[in-house]
Formats: structure tokens, C-alpha cells, sequence
């Protein structure tokens, strides 16, 4: 299945379901049969309902001795929310790679974990998923449910969410925080061009709620790496910014400067007990979601 996983063969997929499907499916044949992971259907314990949940899952033969409405919990799941946060910034419109064979747009890359995520989490996990999509605006909104077509629905706006714009991290984490009646877990997916202290400072305040919080921190590898043959102008984009750089300033100062604000970002993300991921667009889709069910794992 390694093959199926590969980011480039992945952006050749149209249909996003299909796409999820595929890295999932894959994902957890190669898994060992574990209750570590979350996919053993064992019953674990009672939930009380909340609305938005599926009815499908309440015991009504409790119920009917207690007219009180509870739903059955199975191992594997310790979190009954997942909310994906999505940057659709221009900056993630950035791709080294343009073509078949090269790795996807951020943007692509981005969309790829979020559906593998939400496909994870309904399906096999059988929890609840929502989306906020935005950039200094909220785009998107879906509310985190189990109900039938959520899938799709996530799915759609997945689609939908095209760059533009510049990012502002306060207004999304704001509307999250004011919609948030349940704890769980959220997953901001974003290339976090932006002061590490701002970016974990606005984030912040969900983890006082009692969320776990995890960043998947997506750049591409010509980002991390970048190879010049000779003097180039680079243009920002979101700002329009333009910069002559050489080869010689990418190999040193640049390359300190980004590996120190990707340690920045990791360093004060754990302070504020948060979990860190660096995912490189042209590397597999199964080591996000090994990543995920790991630090899902750890936090319980």
C-alpha cells in the first residue's frame, strides 16, 4: 500500500473520499490488532448524550429503565470530538513541485490530512468531526457531529477551500472557542508563518477548556531546504513582498532562521502543553496519521 500513500500518486485522486479511503484503508491493514490504537469495538463504558450526537448509539433499553439517555462508549474512543482547524492562507498555495510527479500544493497536502483524519475518525473511530477553514476571516464552519452525511459534508468543504487572503490565527480560535460545548481533541493544520509565540498564545485558551491540542506544522521540502543555482527574487503570498536572495544566503542565514522558528514553534507548543508535528509535503500520508493515534494515545 506504501505506494498508494505516496503524496504525489494521492493528488492524481479526484475524489477526496475515495483518497481518504485509500490512505486509511491502507493505514490500518498494517496495523496490529491493538485496543492502543482505537479500533477494538469492545464496549467500554456509558456516555451521557449530548445533542448533535447519533441516536444510533444510545442503549435504549437504558432508557426505557431510567428515561435517561445514555450512548454506549467502545474502546478507542477516548475523545468524542475531533475539529479540524484549516489554514487556506495564500501561503499555502506553495508548491516546489508542480506536475505529476512532484509533491502537492501545502493546500493539497493540508486537505489530504484532514480527510484521512475525518474518514479515521467516523468511520473506523466513530466519533464526532467538525471543520473550521479560514484565514484572517472564518471561511467555513461545520459543527461537529456524528450525524448521517457528515462525512460528506466535511468532505465538500474540504473541497471548497481554496487559499487566499492572509492568515489571523485570533478570529478562528475565537469563533472555536465560542461554539465549544464539549471537549475533544483539535487539530490545527496550518505552515504557521507567524511569530511562534503569537501563534501559541492564540491557540492557547482552548487548551484551558480541556481540549487536546495538536499542530501539524506543513512545509515543503524547497521551504525547509531550499536549493537556488543562482541569485533569485522571491515574492511572499500573501504580502506581494518581493526579495533578492543567493544561493549562499539560503544555505546559511535562512536556513537558521527557519530551523529555529520550527524549534520555536515546537519548544513553546509542548510549554503550553500542546503536541507538535513537522510534516513535509513529499513525505507519506500514513506517518501523519501514525503521529496522530500516537500522540491521541499518549494524551490518554
Amino acid at each position: 500500500m506504501q505506494r498508494f500513500l505516496d503524496p504525489a500518486v494521492l493528488a492524481g485522486i479526484s475524489s477526496l473520499d475515495l483518497l481518504a479511503k485509500t490512505v486509511v484503508d491502507g493505514f490500518v491493514a498494517g496495523l496490529h490488532r491493538s485496543p492502543d490504537f482505537g479500533f477494538s469495538q469492545e464496549f467500554a463504558e456509558y456516555r451521557a448524550y449530548s445533542q448533535g450526537d447519533d441516536l444510533r448509539h444510545v442503549d435504549w433499553n437504558l432508557f426505557a429503565r431510567t428515561e435517561r439517555c445514555y450512548l454506549k462508549r467502545y474502546r478507542g474512543e477516548t475523545n468524542s470530538q475531533l475539529t479540524i482547524l484549516l489554514d487556506a492562507s495564500n501561503s499555502m498555495q506553495y508548491t516546489s513541485g508542480p506536475g505529476r510527479n512532484g509533491p502537492p500544493k501545502k493546500m493539497d497536502y493540508a486537505r489530504f490530512i484532514a480527510a484521512s483524519l475525518f474518514y479515521l475518525a467516523i468511520r473506523n473511530q466513530r466519533d464526532a468531526a467538525g471543520l473550521i477553514v479560514f484565514d484572517d476571516e472564518v471561511r467555513e464552519y461545520i459543527r461537529p457531529s456524528t450525524r448521517q452525511g457528515q462525512l460528506a459534508r466535511l468532505l465538500a468543504a474540504l473541497e471548497r477551500a481554496e487559499p487566499h487572503a492572509r492568515t489571523d490565527f485570533a478570529k478562528p480560535l475565537l469563533h472555536f472557542q465560542n461554539f465549544l460545548h464539549r471537549r475533544g481533541i483539535a487539530i490545527v493544520i496550518s505552515d504557521f508563518y507567524e511569530d511562534p509565540e503569537t501563534i501559541v498564545r492564540a491557540i492557547e485558551p482552548l487548551h484551558f477548556h480541556g481540549n487536546e491540542l495538536v499542530l501539524f506544522h506543513v512545509l515543503d521540502q524547497q521551504e525547509i531546504r531550499p536549493e537556488l543555482k543562482g541569485s533569485s527574487i522571491l515574492i511572499d503570498l500573501e504580502t506581494d513582498q518581493k526579495i533578492e536572495v543567493v544561493p549562499e544566503y539560503v544555505k546559511t542565514t535562512y536556513r537558521r532562521k527557519l530551523d529555529a522558528h520550527i524549534e520555536n514553534l515546537r519548544s513553546h507548543a509542548r510549554a503550553a502543553g500542546m503536541d507538535y508535528q513537522l510534516l513535509v509535503t513529499d513525505q507519506p500520508l500514513d506517518a501523519a496519521l501514525r503521529e496522530y493515534l500516537s500522540l491521541r494515545r499518549a494524551g490518554n
